[in-house]
């Protein structure tokens, strides 16, 4: 019996030293990985878990919080989807008089309350309902009520960020407020001419009258589509406008209220402290916003086990070599392995999400680069833990 005993101590000890080994050639890759990149002044947060037991596989000052970039959207969209639930929309309301003779005898007011997909397609369709009611001409003028939101049409923590990536936040505002594909300054003047151009395709003439009085009655309401499909446009796009007007519709039209309700749902349902959930936007322009890998991580541990959101979620996240994009990286292996939020700023390069290993397992991983990095060195680590098995 002794002898048995020792004989499974010995199978028991052996197995152990084999595996603390196999970890230790583990974590001295990565550390390679890591050292090199510090070498070279770029500061790293990474580390990779189990997603059912969460165990802790490896990882590099996965605690140190760093600039993520649109990583940060993570963040704020997941909050968004259990606080106010996947089927909730958002509603646009028209006001104009009309007694069925043809003529709006008054302006046609548009009430914006945020919401982020007003596309020229959906006008065209309010267009061709208002034209269905028998209306054929506008007395007024087209008039945009913007009091939803309080007049900062720009976040001020986005000094220092490219002013080609920072969109004009208004509640009422069309296309993103881009115009072939540029962003606007002056989302007024987009949304009239757009929605001029519309109208009169649609025979419906617009007079500019100014004697025109002020609405009192609704013509309709535009409603949004649900907010599990603006997710999904924001993560799989990485669309900062949008992700924008519904943190600061959540605040009630101001930004820091919307990103206080982000912090204080982290901190309520998952006790992460604000120091933890350092950001001042919803999109991750601002370069002064902090998160650590293991601060996403255990958001994207929560959101896998969230049978009321999840599945919205993790579907609203990139897949690699499926949507949107096709295989972006010269390695088959990786396809449709890996759902993930990518981010990217001068001198920030960020990665987090899903990753099925070659045997079935899934992990949890997150990554942030700040400083001089390449593309390379992001997807090293990444396509290394996926050639684990």
């Amino acid at each position: 019996m002794n002898h048995f005993i020792s004989l499974v101590l010995c199978i028991f000890i052996s197995s152990n030293s084999v595996l603390s080994q196999s970890l230790e050639t583990n974590n001295s890759g990565l550390h390679r990985w890591a050292t090199q990149l510090e070498a070279r002044g770029i500061r790293v947060t990474a580390g990779i878990w189990d997603i059912k037991t969460g165990t802790f596989i490896e990882g590099h000052q996965e605690s140190r919080a760093l600039i993520p970039a649109s990583t940060t959207k993570a963040v704020s969209t997941y909050a968004l989807l259990k606080s106010l639930k996947p089927e909730s929309t958002i509603e646009t309301e028209v006001f104009g008089d009309f007694d069925g003779d043809s003529t709006v005898t008054s302006d046609i007011v548009f009430k914006g309350s945020g919401d982020p997909f007003l596309v020229s397609e959906r006008l065209w369709t309010m267009v061709q309902e208002l034209k269905g009611k028998g209306i054929r001409r506008i007395q007024g003028s087209l008039v945009f009520d913007q009091s939803a939101f309080d007049t900062q049409r720009y976040n001020p923590d986005w000094v220092g960020t490219s002013r080609d990536t920072t969109p004009v936040i208004q509640p009422f505002s069309i296309n993103f407020n881009r115009e072939g594909g540029r962003l606007v300054t002056d989302a007024n003047k987009l949304a009239r001419t757009t929605l001029t151009q519309i109208f009169e395709d649609n025979g419906i003439k617009i007079l500019g009258d100014q004697r025109a009085k002020t609405p009192s009655r609704k013509l309709l309401t535009l409603t949004s589509p649900p907010l599990r499909e603006l997710v999904a446009s924001i993560n799989k796009y990485s669309n900062n406008f949008m992700v924008e007007m519904l943190v600061k519709r959540w605040g009630e039209g101001r930004w820091p209220a919307g990103i206080k309700k982000i912090q204080d749902f982290y901190s309520t349902q998952l006790k992460l402290s604000p120091a933890q959930i350092a950001i001042v936007d919803g999109s991750g322009l601002s370069k002064d916003n902090r998160l650590s890998a293991k601060t996403l991580v255990t958001i994207l541990r929560a959101a896998w086990f969230d049978f009321e959101v999840g599945p919205e979620y993790i579907s609203s996240l990139k897949i690699e070599g499926g949507e949107p994009f096709k295989l972006r990286r010269n390695d088959p292996e990786l396809t449709r392995r890996l759902r993930m939020k990518s981010g990217y700023l001068n001198q920030t390069r960020s990665l987090t999400g899903y990753l099925q290993l070659k045997n079935g397992d899934i992990r949890a991983f997150a990554v942030i680069l700040n400083g001089p990095s390449t593309e390379e060195d992001l997807w090293d680590v990444i396509e290394r833990w996926a050639d684990a098995s």
